[in-house]
């Protein structure tokens, strides 16, 4: 009995833990890791212990989700307890690096509403190898590359080198959309990027002798700025795809499926050479690269109130824009303006290329022969790994009819200096620098007989124009209005005269064709009679009549022509009188 008593105390008080246990509801959040590269996904759980209802996930800005939500239910009974376990899955992928949170979940259970907490994951850059076991899978990783193409990785300091961004990809993966997460910011260089317009894809694509799709994502040319270890900061992309399942349809074809993937270049490390010490010329100001230089006069005679142009250029491929020209170097007495630059480059794999170029405008002072010393320019080529300097040729510059400098020899005399440029008066010659004085004569405007002329002017001209139009223009429009209106009484009184003929058909049908031709007459105020059936339905035409209009009038009047001399009824004669009507108020509404 004791035994049995003891027994029953430990079932019940077992299930009263258990029941406690019970009651105490959860709601939790968890990540697979709060530390990823920029590259891999991050999986995270919602988990509760009793089933609810009305879930409210986070939202996930700083994510993109991959697949989710997906919910597993959980059902245990080990030593009499039960267990429950809801969870709601989703896979993310970040957007951007560094500390990124997600906000609270909330859900209801039994009434009440639960939350959970704010987590926060440390975003990295990508990564080469991303070791995630919710990564993608291996379909993906072992078809989809983006590879950086250098062309050198270990240029000299100021060398252009090129990096192309190529994306490759095979079968069965297919690319949906391409977004660009992290681009390179080359911190330590001289871009220039390439445009490439629209992504072409290319079936015949090699990566590592094997055949792949080919997608040119990003061009790009490089001027390395420092020398030593240069990091190229890695291209990160995110692609959607569409990836084969393991499941099959009723045919027998795999079930396609929706996926994410983001892919990165990975960071490249460039050795940047100093350019040597040894040998390098003074006139060394920093190109790099091969070129040709020159200095071109635009004149080399003229008059000492003249000025000439000097031209110094330099045209090749090579840091074009990273370098200065060298200064000419002209007597004293010649007046030298700041120099106007310009270029036309453009931008290829093959580097910079094109030609940079300064122009010097140049006044003399006086009459003379004077020389432009040579003019040196250096540059580094990285073929040769040898420093090389071109030098001008020695111009002259003949000034003559200007001021004589006395004795100084301008040959012996250099530099930049800047003077005052002395002229001769003749150099000013078109400027009147005589006045002559004389009273201004000036006459009273009021009252004046240009006063009056004036006034009166404007009365006279709308006098005259009211003249012309009375005796000109309406004359000739009453004239054609009068014509007009005879012409319409006169169709009126033959087609009044046809309807009291209609005991005659001679004579009814003589009043309606008179009738037809007196209406013409009136509307389109041509003489009928001398004009063709033919005719006359061509002008119906030109004047916007329909066709079938004009026809029907044309065969009112051959009925005319024809009734005359054939026998007809009473019946014919209306009826032709009616359509007689009916075409002339046709013809007068289209008109």
């Amino acid at each position: 009995m004791i035994k049995t008593k003891a027994l029953l105390f430990f079932f019940f008080l077992a299930v009263g833990v258990s029941s406690q246990l019970h009651g105490q509801i959860t709601f939790d959040a968890k990540v697979s890791k709060k530390r990823l590269g920029l590259n891999e996904r991050l999986r995270i759980d919602f988990v509760m212990n009793e089933n609810g209802d009305n879930f409210v996930p986070p939202v996930f800005a700083n994510f993109t989700v991959v697949s989710g939500p997906q919910q597993s239910v959980n059902r245990s009974w080990v030593n009499g307890v039960s267990s429950f376990s809801k969870t709601y899955t989703y896979f993310l992928t970040p957007k951007l690096k560094g500390t990124v949170g997600i906000g609270q979940a909330e859900i209801t259970i039994q009434g009440e509403v639960y939350k959970t907490s704010p987590i926060e994951i440390q975003v990295t850059a990508a990564v080469e190898k991303p070791n995630d076991p919710n990564n993608i899978d291996y379909l993906t990783d072992e078809n989809i590359r983006l590879v950086a193409e250098i062309s050198n990785p270990l240029p000299y300091l100021n060398e252009g080198i090129s990096v192309v961004y190529k994306l490759f990809f095979r079968n069965p993966i297919s690319i949906t959309d391409v977004q660009e997460l992290e681009s390179p910011s080359y911190g330590d260089f001289w871009s220039s990027k390439i445009n490439i317009g629209r992504a072409q894809v290319n079936p015949r694509g090699r990566y590592k002798g094997e055949s792949y799709n080919e997608v040119i994502w990003q061009k790009v040319v490089l001027y390395p700025q420092k020398s030593g270890k240069l990091n190229l900061e890695p291209l990160t992309l995110n692609l959607s795809l569409t990836v084969p399942s393991n499941r099959r349809d009723l045919f027998g074809r795999r079930i396609l499926t929706q996926g994410q993937k983001t892919i990165t270049a990975g960071q490249r490390i460039l050795n940047v050479k100093p350019l040597p010490l040894e040998g390098q010329p003074e006139s060394f100001s920093g190109a790099v690269g091969q070129f040709d230089f020159d200095v071109i006069l635009s004149k080399d005679a003229l008059k000492a109130s003249e000025s000439f142009q000097a031209k110094i250029k330099v045209n090749g491929k090579g840091n074009l824009n990273l370098f200065k020209l060298p200064e000419i170097n002209v007597p004293n007495t010649l007046e030298v303006y700041e120099p106007e630059r310009s270029d036309k480059i453009k931008t290829t794999l093959a580097g910079t290329q094109g030609s940079v170029e300064e122009n010097y405008t140049i006044v003399p002072q006086y009459q003379g022969k004077y020389p432009i010393p040579p003019i040196q320019f250096s540059y580094f080529d990285p073929k040769t790994k040898a420093y090389k300097t071109m030098r001008s040729q020695e111009l002259l510059v003949d000034v003559y009819e200007g001021p004589s400098a006395g004795t100084q020899s301008p040959k012996n005399t250099v530099g930049t200096s800047k003077t005052p440029i002395t002229v001769s008066d003749s150099a000013f010659r078109f400027i009147q620098l005589e006045t002559k004085f004389g009273p201004i004569k000036t006459a009273s405007f009021w009252m004046s007989s240009r006063f009056w002329v004036l006034f009166f002017l404007p009365f006279l001209i709308l006098i005259l124009g009211y003249l012309v139009n009375r005796l000109i223009f309406q004359k000739s429009e009453d004239r054609a209005s009068t014509k007009q209106r005879l012409a319409q009484k006169l169709a009126k009184k033959y087609l009044s005269s046809a309807r009291k003929a209609f005991g005659s058909q001679v004579q009814f049908y003589e009043a309606l064709e008179r009738a037809l031709h007196n209406y013409l007459k009136a509307k389109l105020k041509i003489e009928t009679s001398e004009l063709s059936k033919a005719k006359i339905e061509d002008l119906l035409k030109a004047k916007n009549v329909d066709t079938d209009v004009a026809k029907d009038f044309i065969a009112v009047v051959e009925n005319c022509e024809l009734a005359r001399y054939a026998p007809g009824s009473d019946g014919s004669i209306q009826a032709d009188y009616e359509r007689a009507s009916r075409v002339m108020a046709t013809i007068d509404r289209q008109l």
